[in-house]
Formats: C-alpha cells, sequence, structure tokens
C-alpha cells in the first residue's frame, strides 16, 4: 500500500496497508528443530462424527510428533483439521501426499491494511427505515464480533460496558492471561481475549492479547465501540466517538505481533473463533497483491471459507495496492471484501502568499508560524547544493537542499511523478534549517498527512500552478503555513481512496471484487492509552484517540453494519447479510452527482463493488439473493479442485455432489451471487445468467418491477421482467440475456450497468460487469 508510515500505525508488517511476505523464518535450535521452517498442513473439513477424517488427522500429526513433541506450533480441530508445524522441506513434500491433505505450504507473514463516519453515512440513507433494531436499541445485544489483529487496549473509554446485559450464556471463549492481561480486562463489552505465540520465540511482548500496536484497537472501536462524547485528535475532528455496532460484544483474537500476522496464528484464530461462538469475524489484513497465494494456500480464504459455513460473516479488507487495477486481495466469493472511501470531513492546513492570495491545503499540523505571510518563500531548485540537480532540488530529495539558503524559509517543493513522501521531503526541509514547507503532489490528495509540529502542507497539482506564478513574479515572495483545521460537510464525498485496491479480481474475473466500499480515510478511532506515540505535539499528552486511513478502517464500519443486520435478523445466513449490505449500497455522492475516485475520474465497480454502504437499508433489504453452500462448491469445481478434494473441503458436502459437466470458468458468472460478471460477450450470440431472489420484506403479497440501466451497445432482457411473491411463493427466479447491438462485434472496453427491482417500498439494486 502507499500510505504514509507517520499516517498509520507504525508496525511494519500490518491492510493500514496489508502485504504478504512469504518468509521462511528459522526456529530455535533449542528446541531441536534443525532450523526447520513452520508450514502449515490444511486437511479440510472438522468433522468429529467422520471417523475417517479424525483418522487422518490423527495419523498425520502422529508422524510429525513422534520425531519431535516440540515441532508442533498450531493444532486446528474446531472449524476445520490441520496444524502447524516446525517441517523439513522434505517432510513438508512426504506429508503433502498424505490421504487427507488438501494442502502444504510454508507459514507465511501478512501484513496490516491500514468520527464522523458514521454521522456521514446515515446522512447518505436513501430512505427512512427505522436505523436500529429492536437490539440495537437496548444498551447490548447477543451479537458477538470477532477481531483478528494486534489486539486490544481494553481500558480505552470505548469499550465500557455500563449497561450492558450479562455475556451470552451461548459463548464459549475466553481471556487468556498474561503479565500485562488478566480476565478482570474483560467485561460484557470485550468478552474475549486470545494471543498466538510466535513460534520462533518472538519477544514476550507479543504474548499477550493486549496492543501494543494500536490497529486493533482502532479497528475494533470502529466496529463497535460505544459512544464517548467530546473526543477529538489534539483538538481536530472533535465529536462523538461510536462503532457501527455500539451494543455488540467484541472478541479479539491476537494473530498480529511487531513481525507480522503468520498464517498459522490467522487460522488459529479462525478456528478458535468458530468454536467460541462469533457471528462476525473482521479481519484488516491480507497478502499484498503481488504475492497473492493460491486458495489453497491463503490462511484468510481457508479460515473464512469455513467460518462461513458455520454460519458466520467474515468480512476483509480490499487492501491498500490501489490505484493500479487487479490489485484487490481477500476475493473469494464467500468473503464480503471492502473498499475504502473518504467522509465529509477534510483536513485543511492552507497556505497565504505575500499577495494574501490563499490557496488551500491538506494536512495535520499544528503549525507555530504567524498567520501573516511573514516568512520568506522560495522555491526548492534555488536552493540546491552544488552537487545536486536541479531536478533532486526541486523535488527536495535527500541532500538536494543548501542549508545556508533554506534557513528560516519555507520550500516549495514538487512531488509530480515522484516516489518519496510529503513526510520524508518534510524531514529534508526541517533538517536543513527551513521553518515550513509546501509540497505539490498528484498523489493521495485524499490522505491526510500528519506532519505534527513542524508547519507543512500539501496542495493539488491545480492549486499549485497560481503558486508556480506567484514564486516567479516577484524576488521577494512570502508566505505562511496555517495550523489544521476541520472542515466538515466537504464536497463532493464519498471519494475513492486513492490506495483502494481495484478490481477485476485475480481469483476469477466472474465474480464482481470489491463487494462494497466503506468510509476508510482519515478515520478517528480509539487508540492506544500508554503514552507510547511518537506523534504527540510538544506540550501536548498523547491523545487517546488516533486518525488513520486504510482499507482496514473500511472493513469494520461493514462489520459493524453486518453485526446491525445480524442483530434485526438473527436467523439469516452470512450471503444473505452479505446481500443485504450489497444491494442496498449507492453510487451517488453528496453532491447527488456519481462517485468519483481520488483522481477525479468518475467510479466504477472495480472502484467500489455494488457502491457505498448504507446504514438503514440493509436492515430491511426487501429482496435477499442466497449465495448456498452448492455454489461455493461449484465455483471451487470451476476454479480447478477436484471432487475429491472438495469433499474433504467442505463438511456440509451432499455425499451425491459432483462437479457440474460444464467446468468452464465461465459459468462462475451463474453462481446466485448479488453482483453479475460476464467475460466472454461477444457478438453473434447471447450471454444467459439466472439469479434467484427470496422476498424477506414485511409483506408476502408483493409484486417486483425491473429497471435496467444498460451500456450504450447492449441489449439486456429480463425474464420475467416482473416477480410476484406470495405467501407460499417467497423464492423466485429471473434469467438474464445480454448481447450486443446488431453493430456491434466487440465490446469497447469493460461496460457497467445495472438491474433494480423494486415494489415501491424495496429498492434492490446489482451491479453488472460486462467484458470481452
Amino acid at each position: 500500500m502507499k500510505e504514509n508510515n507517520n499516517y498509520l500505525p507504525s508496525l511494519p508488517l500490518l491492510f493500514c496497508c496489508c502485504v504478504l511476505l512469504c518468509l521462511a523464518e528459522s526456529a530455535d535450535n533449542d528446541n531441536n528443530n534443525n532450523n526447520n521452517e513452520v508450514y502449515i498442513v490444511y486437511m479440510g473439513a472438522a468433522d468429529s462424527t467422520n471417523a475417517s477424517l479424525r483418522n487422518d488427522h490423527a495419523r498425520v500429526l502422529n508422524l510429525v510428533l513422534k520425531r519431535n513433541e516440540k515441532a508442533l506450533v498450531q493444532n486446528y480441530k474446531h472449524g476445520f483439521s490441520g496444524f502447524a508445524a516446525h517441517l523439513s522441506k522434505e517432510e513438508a513434500e512426504s506429508i503433502a501426499q498424505k490421504p487427507g491433505v488438501v494442502s502444504v505450504f510454508p507459514d507465511p507473514i501478512l501484513k496490516l491494511h491500514t468520527t464522523r463516519s458514521w454521522e456521514f453515512l446515515k446522512y447518505q440513507t436513501q430512505v427512512k427505515i427505522d436505523s436500529l433494531p429492536t437490539a440495537a436499541n437496548s444498551q447490548s445485544s447477543d451479537t458477538i464480533i470477532g477481531i483478528l489483529d494486534t489486539g486490544i487496549w481494553p481500558e480505552a473509554e470505548s469499550f465500557v460496558d455500563t449497561g450492558m446485559d450479562p455475556v451470552p450464556s451461548r459463548w464459549k471463549g475466553t481471556c487468556m492471561k498474561s503479565t500485562d492481561f488478566n480476565s478482570s480486562n474483560c467485561n460484557r463489552k470485550i468478552i474475549g481475549a486470545r494471543y498466538y505465540a510466535d513460534p520462533n520465540g518472538g519477544n514476550d511482548g507479543d504474548n499477550t492479547a493486549r496492543d501494543s500496536n494500536g490497529h486493533g484497537t482502532h479497528v475494533s472501536s470502529t466496529a463497535a465501540g460505544v459512544n464517548v462524547a467530546n473526543v477529538s485528535f489534539y483538538g481536530l475532528a472533535e465529536g462523538t466517538a461510536v462503532g457501527g455496532s455500539p451494543q455488540s460484544r467484541l472478541a479479539m483474537y491476537r494473530v498480529c505481533t511487531n513481525f507480522g500476522c503468520r498464517g498459522s496464528a490467522i487460522l488459529a484464530g479462525f478456528d478458535d473463533a468458530i468454536n467460541d461462538g462469533v457471528d462476525v469475524l473482521s479481519l484488516s489484513l491480507g497478502s499484498p497483491s503481488v504475492l497473492r497465494p493460491d486458495l489453497t494456500s491463503d490462511p484468510i480464504a481457508i479460515g473464512s471459507f469455513h467460518a462461513v459455513e458455520r454460519g458466520i460473516v467474515v468480512v476483509c479488507a480490499a487492501g491498500n495496492d490501489g490505484p493500479s487495477s487487479k490489485t484487490v486481495v481477500n476475493d473469494a466469493p464467500w468473503i464480503l471484501t471492502v473498499a475504502a472511501t473518504t467522509i465529509d470531513r477534510e483536513f485543511e492546513s492552507n497556505l497565504v502568499l505575500g499577495d494574501n492570495k490563499v490557496v488551500q491545503g491538506n494536512a495535520i499540523n499544528f503549525s507555530p508560524l504567524s498567520k501573516t505571510p511573514d516568512y520568506s518563500f522560495i522555491n526548492g531548485e534555488s536552493a540546491k547544493t552544488s552537487s545536486a540537480t536541479v531536478s533532486d532540488a526541486r523535488q527536495c530529495h535527500p541532500n538536494a537542499l543548501d542549508g545556508t539558503k533554506v534557513k528560516g524559509k519555507i520550500v516549495f517543493c514538487d512531488g509530480q511523478n515522484d516516489t518519496y513522501s510529503t513526510t520524508e521531503k518534510a524531514f529534508q526541509v526541517s533538517q536543513a534549517g527551513g521553518v515550513g514547507m509546501v509540497h505539490v503532489t498528484d498523489q493521495g490528495g485524499s490522505v491526510t498527512q500528519f506532519l505534527g509540529n513542524f508547519p507543512a502542507t500539501t496542495v493539488s497539482p491545480k492549486d499549485g500552478a497560481p503558486i508556480f506564478q506567484y514564486l516567479n513574479s516577484t524576488s521577494k515572495s512570502m508566505a505562511t503555513i496555517l495550523p489544521t483545521v476541520s472542515v466538515i460537510k466537504y464536497k463532493p464525498a464519498p471519494v475513492v481512496g486513492y490506495f483502494s485496491a481495484r478490481g477485476p479480481a485475480t481469483l476469477s474475473s466472474n465474480i464482481l471484487k470489491p463487494d462494497v466500499a466503506a468510509p476508510g480515510v482519515n478515520i478517528l478511532a480509539a487508540w492506544l492509552g500508554n503514552g507510547a506515540d511518537d506523534d504527540v505535539p510538544q506540550g501536548q499528552k498523547p491523545s487517546a484517540y488516533k486518525v488513520l486511513s486504510g482499507t482496514s478502517m473500511a472493513c469494520p464500519h461493514v462489520s459493524g453494519l453486518a453485526a446491525n443486520v445480524k442483530s434485526r435478523n438473527p436467523t439469516w445466513t452470512p450471503s444473505a447479510i452479505k446481500s443485504a449490505i450489497m444491494t442496498s449500497a449507492i453510487q451517488n455522492n453528496n453532491m447527488k452527482a456519481l462517485l468519483t475516485t481520488d483522481s477525479g475520474s468518475v467510479a466504477t465497480p472495480y472502484d467500489y463493488g455494488a457502491g457505498e454502504i448504507t446504514t438503514s437499508e440493509p436492515l430491511q433489504p426487501g429482496l435477499v439473493y442466497e449465495t448456498t453452500t452448492i455454489d461455493y462448491l461449484n465455483f471451487l469445481c470451476y476454479i480447478g479442485l477436484n471432487v475429491t478434494t472438495i469433499k474433504i473441503i467442505s463438511k456440509t458436502v451432499p455425499e451425491s455432489f459432483n462437479c457440474p459437466k460444464d467446468l468452464s470458468p465461465y459459468q462462475i458468472s451463474n453462481i446466485n451471487y448479488p453482483s453479475i460478471v460476464v467475460s466472454n460477450l461477444k457478438g453473434g450470440g447471447a450471454v444467459n445468467v439466472s439469479r434467484t431472489v427470496t422476498n424477506v420484506g414485511e409483506d408476502d403479497e408483493t409484486t417486483y418491477s425491473s429497471v435496467v440501466d444498460a451500456p450504450s451497445g447492449v441489449n439486456v432482457k429480463l425474464i420475467p421482467e416482473k416477480l410476484e411473491f406470495t405467501e407460499s411463493s417467497k423464492t423466485l427466479s429471473y434469467q438474464v440475456s445480454f448481447s450486443l447491438s446488431s453493430s456491434s462485434t466487440s465490446l469497447n472496453g469493460d461496460q457497467f450497468g445495472s438491474i433494480t427491482w423494486s415494489d415501491g417500498k424495496y429498492s434492490v439494486q446489482s451491479p453488472f460487469v460486462l467484458t470481452n
């Protein structure tokens, strides 16, 4: 991801941006493991009633324990079957051939994909529906959100349990004790906390559920923090902090240490969460798009499959490798994949020129400069050292600025088409003796840079033009940089964040990913309370809340929303909840125009999936698309798994199940998903896709009519055009026929449209994507 390290948590391997580094780490020689690396042995479903599965697991595990009982790292037995252990390459290859083994792969290290956001979402609501379910209107709910992350800071005000009911009796989880965390740190809000030891020893400080990074605390409070009034980030973003589902319970599974997020720990977190009894799982982490694993060696895809099979909604960050295409990760169809957008709040730090012209800038700084333009203002290239190039000096690169020419001045740095960040250049100017910096950049305009006490701000290339003109118009240019102020009701919003990973999906181009978008830029949420923060302004106490950006921050918004939908509709399946959230999403901003990207271009479903989430409509969506276990099993067939392997993987696969005769990947389009992708549309014929919807509205007797928004040159026909539901016919199917107009032989690039079903009360929209 391309996020500023000073703006995100300091953990180097955490999707505040999340990257997979397939590192093979050595075991400790004292454990007599001969420097063997950790491998994960995945053995499919866990079924206590199936003696053959139990025996396969025991047989393979005993092979390892017989060699060295200390080799075992994790044993998976609740939600799925398998283990992680120190193995030699030869042992791993041998075990991969054993009966019942689906895959064996090195233990990967994933990274994190790193508050007005909820208030803004409520303003975006289209229709007036009771925004909170009955359970959500009370002080507590039995809905449990599990978070797989860096731990939690239990003393944060966002996690107080005042007025909450007793812990649900069905809960099987625990609060693991450590030197700095005990059972009293849990309460009726935080009802579970687990951690997973590093298989190579690691740090004692990592053997705790307590958060030492801040990321896990931030995402937990975003998902389910209670109302906390009068909070801010050093006076910025003032207001009430509240999570998406403040009445829900939290369970933390610390799967990330300061060295990253091990696949073996992630699978252990899934395994425990399934057994503990969570309803929603939230993962703001994943692999980098350039190192994405195969499905059967992807810990998140594996764990989430079994969680969904057990009725748990799994929400994951889409990743931070945008804005390039095909960068979305966590793209299995059973995962609810989330992109990141802005909210209607900006942090402005404006530049005042000597002619009193004000240029809008964006940054978080606590500038001590005068509010009048009393400081000499120079271009970086006019302060070049004798050994530097003009280009390096203009862009304020390391060792390019002459301190005698910079001292006491504000420096204008060009950052267009440059790889150095705003904070890196601010450091160079500061080290050279400058009193401030203005950075013109075409990257990351929506993400506010944190500069602390140093007066620095960023401006867009468009706003940079008058600055160039001013610098060239006078030999005594002057300026000042104003301290940051919060601006609300900013327009346009939402905007897709530049870093947010984009589709199409690589696992299958016939499934649209990401699924939805949610606020993930400049999000205020709870932080560590130990004062261990390098970003404290001079003269201030450490803030208990922090502003961060990433799909990490977008993910828990959807997790909280999923918990609310579950609370309102406790019998709904994960796919019904996903459908409700997707089909109620919107594609317009607060100017009633189409959503755009950070660069200003019109966004597409590759950027935001079905659209920006709303908070009320998913509670009562009218219709839902149920994606069944058979749909998922057929998907596994279509991507190349054989039926024998599939029957090992799934606990609920019928004995009579066989892969479809037509194993073309194009058939993935017929999986009953809330969105549609057709990847082989050509002239001379039609492509037909079927979908099935279930009426979950208040009226048993109702008729839905269809509206199609089709791109030019494409014919879209629905059969039937109306769906008439009755008390005895709650589930109906329809077919969509896509074809090119007679004058077209092929599509002019990827095309986008939508199908909307409405009965006058509910509006149920599905995006579609068409490719050649």
